[in-house]
């Protein structure tokens, strides 16, 4: 029990640190954006299933499951937001769920960037094998082996938390808000989960750097496509990007671990809030605004739909005035 409550952001000490006035300011400050996010995300995600091309094209159905594993992920991160901000502590059972929901469509990410840059490699190193190899149920498939090989990573953990003595405890009610470093209560826990990150996002850096470094010698043959492989190189740089971005939200905790030893409290809680939004909300509504902005068949019908809703928006608002 003594490891789990070696979290060193528990709500106590944050209400201890910090004012009624200033937890409502930072509470606004990071939901205010995470509202905007997850309003472009769902946009972003109505207008991927609006139009037949969007449906059976490849490319699209792997941004769509990209996009859709990120907003979950970014409004469970922002609920366990707000219930340590409000001092709301759960128990464990139903923090494990949230969290290992968390954790699922945290590790969705990564993997379908692989799957994306391994889709853009075939697309410029094997352009006349590209529609028989890279079809709509072939890609189904890929996004299905996606989720199943997170869930077995998930389904794991939870077999590892099994040899925790629950029973020995007084009561299953945490004394420290929901997070993951909450629920990793063994050494053994903690332990699995950073060799599997590491293990997961080396792979999968190794896996696109290598579609990377394809669709740039494949762009050196006469034969190829100077336009397309340039397009391909660009978007491989794009998934390195987002890649590294999703890295990040990986070594959040140990850098607050790090900073809680060398900062005051106050200082400390105050970066942990700009963090936060910085390192897990921002990066989720990334991938919309890049491919909303730079792909030309989503960019019209993304932006009628915004428009469109805003102005639903603007109207409800009058009418209810």
């Amino acid at each position: 029990m003594s490891y789990a409550n070696q979290s060193v952001t528990n709500v106590s000490a944050e209400q201890q640190y910090q004012s009624l006035l200033e937890r409502l300011i930072f509470s606004t400050m990071t939901t205010v954006p995470c509202c905007v996010f997850l309003f472009i995300n769902g946009t972003m995600l109505f207008t991927l299933r609006s139009k037949t091309v969007f449906c059976e094209t490849s490319r699209y159905i792997l941004l769509f499951n990209l996009l859709f594993a990120d907003t979950v992920q970014m409004s469970l991160s922002q609920i366990l937001y707000i219930l340590a901000a409000l001092g709301l502590r759960l128990t464990y059972p139903s923090c494990g769920v949230l969290t290992m929901l968390s954790g699922l469509t945290n590790e969705i990410s990564p993997l379908t960037l692989v799957v994306m840059s391994l889709e853009r490699y075939v697309a410029v190193c094997y352009p006349l094998r590209h529609s028989t190899l890279v079809t709509i149920r072939n890609t189904e498939v890929a996004i299905v082996g996606v989720w199943v090989f997170s869930s077995l990573n998930v389904l794991t953990q939870v077999i590892l938390l099994l040899d925790f003595p629950f029973k020995d405890l007084e009561s299953l009610q945490m004394r420290d808000y929901c997070s993951s470093i909450s629920m990793f209560l063994g050494p053994m826990s903690d332990n699995y989960n950073k060799a599997y990150t590491c293990v997961l996002f080396v792979s999968a850096g190794v896996a696109v750097t290598s579609s990377y470094i394809g669709v740039m010698i494949a762009a050196r043959s006469a034969s190829t496509d100077k336009a397309s492989a340039r397009k391909a190189r660009n978007t491989l740089l794009l998934h390195l990007g987002q890649l590294g971005l999703s890295l990040s939200s990986t070594i959040f905790n140990p850098l607050l671990t790090a900073m809680a030893r060398v900062v005051p409290r106050i200082v400390f809680v105050r970066a942990q809030n700009v963090m936060y939004v910085s390192i897990f909300i921002f990066p989720r509504c990334l991938s919309s605004l890049i491919y909303g902005i730079r792909d030309q068949t989503i960019r019209p019908v993304l932006m009628k739909h915004l428009c469109c809703r805003l102005r639903r928006s603007v109207v409800s608002v009058k009418i209810e005035r």
